[in-house]
């Protein structure tokens, strides 16, 4: 699964991931691979991301997530 984190400055994180969870306007939600496509908008939190063993965390204050054809792109504020 390929994931790009994306801010209006610069780009925060791109490569290849196992899984990540985000802070869902509506709730925490998680995304393995061949998850079903969404849009959804983030709430400030962390976004938690595995890449393949590494875990990574990123600060966010909102923004949305599109997840389509284990493609995962994340526009933050």
């Amino acid at each position: 699964m390929y994931l790009e984190i994306v801010t209006p400055d610069q780009n925060i994180f791109s490569g290849d991931i196992k899984s990540a969870s985000f802070p869902g306007s509506d709730g925490e939600f998680g995304i393995q691979e061949n998850h079903a496509p969404i849009l959804a908008t983030l709430k400030n939190g962390k976004i938690k991301v595995d890449a393949n063993g590494t875990e990574h965390l990123f600060e966010v204050k909102g923004g949305v997530v599109e997840v389509n054809h284990n493609k995962i792109i994340v526009l933050a504020d």
